[in-house]
């Protein structure tokens, strides 16, 4: 399915690309790492079937060009990106959910702790909040000593260092519009992987968080943050199709469960409207 529309909203210090494909309940997509809108073509195909869904390229990947040279990226800016794109596409007081995966997921939940009155419902697929684990210092060591790898001798031996977070496997190949590894290596893997969400903001928010993982990653490194996060916060941990990346493995399934995951969260709003007498 081709988007319905697509095009590029200036931001501070960027220009972000974005499509939109389908009708009904708005729903973003935010994907983690070095991915653009087309790690998500095939997951927002299938959900077009009963949501309005919105991807996009992070900015700096693909065609989401920054106004100046690369510089290191920050969770921050990139949620202040989502919530411009938000407003950009969204009428005032209309129900936004989020789905955010990896480093998407930091997005997400920083995005919900800044604007908790427009954000319903954000689920948080694996968010690699390393910094929460007891055994923190080693995790950060590794991610630095990756991103010195990647400097010294260059993106293939980084790459085998980085299998350490997904249970010593190679990272599936994913679809994306242009290569965007070196970025992410160099610009983006330490400090998103060193930012800690505000623990108590999160705390605020718990009712409009969902916390996500792969039935297939259940033992691995990156589903340990969701594991320790939940249980702080007194959740369960919602179990999808795949992996860590299993959108874009199993996009059917996926969206299946993304649904289900997110109906009660649809109904509660249609059935509020609906006694005040508000529109569709």
């Amino acid at each position: 399915m081709n988007p319905l529309n697509s095009g590029t909203l200036a931001v501070p210090g960027a220009k972000i690309y974005f499509e939109v494909r389908g009708e009904g309940p708005f729903l973003l997509l935010i994907g983690g790492g070095n991915s653009d809108a087309a790690v998500f073509k095939r997951l927002a195909d299938v959900l077009a079937d009963s949501h309005r869904v919105v991807t996009y390229d992070p900015r700096g990947n693909s065609r989401s060009v920054l106004d100046g040279p690369p510089v290191d990226q920050r969770v921050e800016e990139h949620a202040d990106d989502a919530y411009h794109l938000i407003e950009h596409l969204t009428d005032p007081d209309e129900p936004v959910y989020v789905f955010g995966s990896c480093s998407g997921g930091l997005t997400a939940l920083e995005l919900t702790i800044r604007h908790p009155d427009d954000v319903r419902l954000v689920v948080a697929h694996e968010p690699p909040v390393l910094s929460i684990l007891p055994d923190a210092d080693q995790h950060l060591a590794l991610l630095d000593d990756i991103c010195g790898t990647h400097l010294r001798e260059g993106m293939a031996p980084a790459l085998t260092k980085l299998q350490a977070l997904h249970g010593g496997r190679p990272a599936p190949a994913l679809p994306e519009v242009h290569d965007n590894t070196n970025f992410f290596l160099t610009h983006f893997l330490r400090p998103f992987a060193r930012f800690t969400p505000d623990l108590a903001a999160l705390e605020e928010v718990a009712d409009k968080v969902v916390w996500a993982g792969g039935h297939a990653s259940r033992e691995d490194l990156v589903h340990r943050p969701t594991l320790a996060l939940a249980g702080r916060l007194g959740r369960d941990v919602e179990l999808f199709p795949g992996g860590h990346v299993g959108y874009a493995r199993y996009p059917a399934d996926f969206a299946e469960r993304l649904v289900e995951v997110l109906t009660p969260a649809v109904d509660a709003v249609h059935a509020r409207r609906g006694s005040t007498g508000g529109g569709q």
